[in-house]
């Protein structure tokens, strides 16, 4: 793959392997045929999930332990030939094992008896319509009416075969695997409720189910956010295995920072069809969003800035003259904007005429790389299946009742421009959506779909504010306190499975690359070649043991005296020949990593001869079994992993101030090898420069304004903070405003981001991540400032104990951090807390079992009442 996976990519990647492993096996072992999806909200990747699995399929994969199907053919599916072709486009992209003449298009010219191995085919819809060349003569009665004076079996255009039998023959091939991977799963199925089926999901069913002598599918993976339509139609298919469904968390999407943080509503009242006001406030929206991009791109040095578009949604039968007025006052709005920066993606595949503009046509899959253009008009085409993470503003003046057209839009601007967060700032974190003609219970309609979902559109991981205020750092906080912010350790949520050797060679590449530690991979090789000498050493007797092991071969021959009725047994012992030699040191790579145990081979052999000995590929050979016969002992996989973990954190500590002076392009980079470990890693939080809080709440019908506060780091133009607490958390923020030396308070993010402080806690054998409510900050006697966590901690969920425990072991490692580190809740009306600076209060957190009784850890004799007049 040319792009490192995310940690739940390559989850989501090694569970589709496991499946297809069994579907395989399912098929040639008793012809059953099988299905399962994988479901990602829109932003997670999916294509590049599937190109990490088409890899593996095709070639095996050592890091996921899959030996790859000699006979896999893939068919990928959509009904749109646009989006299958986009697909296409980032299969190549992402993968370097894959040649793009591997990705065959199924053109009407397609004339095949059978589809070749290791292939991705891109079918869609239309190809396989009634009148289309590729489906035309199968039926035998249509064949024999249109023959004429040709033989009966002659098909139109004097093909051999349609598509239908490419397919038949493919199944029926005993040494190919047919895997039918059907885009955006959850339009191919229909809706199960519908008295009929449209076109596409009929011709969809076919090939799964089979029909006409075509035998159904083998393999069946449905790939959308929202699959239940998929699923339910697989559980309902006769003689078909379901296999488990791959799901990815949508929490773990967010974190990744590749889709944005918020969607932010607007709806205006009182407006009329394209207003003026909308489209000038949309413009200006589209304005400043330009201009934070450009500034951004000059901090960082960026060559190349996202260049954000405005898409303009209009009706299904919109007044060309009433669209040319609403591009008229984009201009005179904003009179720098080129001409010719508009296009649209209309069904009219051609310029169409908006008052005196000419506007071009463009498919969608073409937007985001097109920079030129900055207004795109779209009705409801674009809705599903595209992207243009560059779409930072959108005004629609579509009907009200319309909410699931601009919801599946929604999905297509959510991708973040830079895959990645932009640290501190809410802005360019954010996508602008103003909704004039929605009325406010479709707007509640619209932002329940986004936060839940359903099934036919996928829940938003964001944020969705509406008529938000931005907030920014408050004038009057002193740098100090603004140092103490960003020196607090905030974690990072382990890897499951994370290796350190990969983490270690992550992080070399990119200290050589940014010049920082000059030929780091071969010190790096070097380092843990040293440590596996080291390991031979001391470990000499178990190593020469396991290299006989490695050589000889054992066996029992079993001799049956049919006349006596007896059996006798003899051992026989032969040498290894090298392909079980191979086998072991498979192994050894798996643990050591193939380029380490392929240098680390090289580096025993040169020990022994030189390359231009005659003998020197015998010295290879011996230093394969060598490393082959490591890779048996049960301590070794421990002993190279901490070694190679801890070069890496060496390296972080040494290089970190090197490090912190690099761009946020090449800092998240580093962000992402430090949360490459099983174990949590610390990460310094960054000073949040934007943020988007509510203004206001809904109770039943009455709209009511948040209350505000100050004296915290973000603050609006008049220095207040909204913000919705319950009484307790009131209670919090008055008792510390009156302690001496107070200052100011953080409202601590609740969402995912480098200016939010994360605690890594461990449910089962997994680690998910506290962000406590508060941090105070106090100005000492002596000058310095002093850092409070008071976090109101409800003990009703699950997770409370998982929490808490948490709480206390990030207390134990950080102490030096921290003046007060205190958990609240409260008990019979009265707010209790637990000092977990206190070491005999840790412990018994540390010990506390009774997690439905949590409540009597406060209320007994380690706990007390909180109060202003503590310390």
């Amino acid at each position: 793959m040319k792009f490192t996976l995310k940690e739940y990519q390559t989850d989501a990647v090694r569970d589709a392997l496991k499946n297809l492993k069994r579907a395989r096996k399912y098929w040639h072992a008793d012809a059953d045929s099988t299905a399962f999806s994988l479901t990602a909200v829109t932003g997670a990747g999916k294509t590049v999930m599937a190109a990490a699995t088409f890899e593996a399929l095709f070639h095996g994969d050592d890091e996921f332990d899959f030996d790859g199907d000699p006979g896999a053919v893939v068919i990928w599916f959509s009904d749109s030939p646009d989006l299958n072709e986009q697909t296409r486009f980032r299969l190549m992209e992402a993968s370097d094992r894959i040649n793009h003449t591997d990705l065959v298009v199924v053109e009407n010219t397609f004339n095949r008896a059978k589809f070749e191995a290791k292939k991705v085919y891109f079918l869609n819809t239309q190809k396989l319509g009634k009148k289309s060349l590729l489906v035309r003569g199968f039926d035998q009665e249509e064949l024999e009416a249109n023959a004429g004076d040709l033989l009966p079996e002659t098909r139109p255009d004097l093909r051999s075969f349609t598509i239908w039998d490419t397919i038949r023959n493919t199944i029926e091939d005993p040494d190919l695997t047919l895997y039918f991977v059907l885009d955006e799963a959850h339009r191919g199925m229909g809706n199960p409720s519908a008295a009929s089926q449209n076109a596409k999901s009929t011709i969809v069913q076919r090939i799964i189910n089979g029909s006409g002598g075509v035998p159904g599918t083998p393999v069946v993976w449905g790939i959308s956010a929202t699959v239940d339509r998929f699923n339910k139609a697989m559980e309902g298919a006769q003689r078909r295995t379901t296999l488990p469904n791959v799901v990815v968390d949508p929490k773990k999407v967010q974190e990744s920072g590749l889709i944005k943080d918020n969607i932010v509503l607007e709806i205006p009242d009182g407006v009329g069809d394209f207003d003026t006001v909308l489209v000038r406030r949309a413009t200006d929206k589209l304005k400043a969003s330009t201009e934070a991009w450009a500034e951004y791109a000059r901090q960082q040095n960026e060559s190349r800035p996202v260049i954000p578009l405005m898409v303009l949604q209009v009706p299904n039968t919109p007044d060309p003259s009433d669209v040319g007025r609403a591009l008229d006052i984009i201009y005179q709005e904003w009179p720098e904007l080129p001409s010719g920066s508009v296009a649209h993606v209309l069904a009219e595949h051609s310029t169409q005429q908006f008052g005196a503009r000419n506007v071009p046509h463009i498919s969608p899959e073409l937007v985001q790389d097109q920079k030129w253009i900055r207004v795109l008009i779209a009705k409801d085409a674009i809705s599903t299946g595209w992207d243009c993470p560059r779409a930072e503003v959108m005004v629609s003046f579509r009907a009200a009742s319309d909410h699931t057209h601009i919801t599946q839009l929604l999905g297509r601007m959510v991708r973040a421009p830079l895959a990645r967060r932009v640290p501190s700032n809410d802005r360019l974190n954010s996508v602008d959506c103003l909704l004039p003609k929605f009325d406010k219970k479709t707007v509640e309609a619209v932002v329940e779909a986004l936060i839940t979902g359903n099934d036919t559109l996928p829940p938003s991981s964001g944020r969705i504010l509406i008529n938000p205020v931005e907030v920014k750092p408050d004038s009057s906080v002193p740098r100090a306190i603004w140092d103490a912010f960003e020196s607090l350790p905030s974690q990072t949520r382990p890897q499951h499975g994370a290796k350190p050797i990969k983490r270690l060679t992550a992080l070399a590449h990119e200290l050589a690359s940014d010049d920082i530690l000059p030929n780091a991979g071969k010190i790096a090789h070097a380092a843990m070649h040293d440590a596996l000498d080291q390991f031979q050493i001391n470990e000499s007797e178990k190593v020469d043991a396991k290299r006989r092991a490695v050589l000889t071969v054992e066996g029992e021959t079993i001799t049956v005296d049919l006349k006596g009725k007896k059996k006798s047994f003899n051992d026989f012992w032969e040498d290894a020949d090298m392909a079980v030699i191979d086998d072991v040191y498979r192994r050894a790579a798996r643990i050591f990593s193939p380029d380490v145990s392929r240098t680390y081979v090289d580096h025993l052999a040169y020990k022994i001869s030189e390359p231009d000995d005659p003998d020197f590929e015998e010295a290879l050979i011996e230093s394969r079994v060598s490393v082959a016969a490591l890779s048996l002992l049960m301590e070794v996989q421990s002993y190279f992993d901490g070694m190679a973990d801890a070069l890496a954190r060496t390296w972080l500590s040494q290089y970190s101030s090197q490090i912190k002076m690099l761009t946020d392009d090449r800092k998240e980079a580093y962000r992402q090898i430090v949360e490459m470990s099983k174990e949590p890693q610390d990460a310094g939080l960054f000073k949040p420069e934007a943020r988007f809080e509510h203004t206001k709440e809904r109770k039943g019908n009455v709209e009511m304004d948040l209350p505000k506060w100050k004296n915290h780091l973000l603050c609006d133009v008049n220095g207040d903070y909204p913000a919705k607490l319950n009484d307790w958390e009131e209670d919090v923020i008055k008792i510390e405003s009156k302690r001496n030396g107070f200052r100011f308070w953080y409202r601590n993010p609740q969402q995912p981001g480098q200016s939010s402080l994360g605690i890594a806690y461990k449910v089962g054998d997994r680690y998910e991540i506290l962000r406590p409510d508060f941090l105070f900050f106090a100005e000492q006697a002596n000058g310095k400032i002093a850092v409070d966590i008071v976090d109101p901690h409800g003990t009703h969920l699950s997770d409370a104990l998982a929490k808490l425990q948490g709480l206390a072991i990030y207390a134990e490692a950080h102490l030096s951090a921290f003046r007060r580190i205190e958990s609240i809740i409260k008990v019979d009306e009265t707010l209790r807390m637990l000092d977990l600076t206190r070491a005999d209060v840790r412990n018994a957190i540390a010990n506390f079992k009774d997690s439905a009784n949590l409540e009597a850890l406060y209320a007994g004799s380690l706990g007390s009442d909180y109060k202003s007049k503590q310390k």
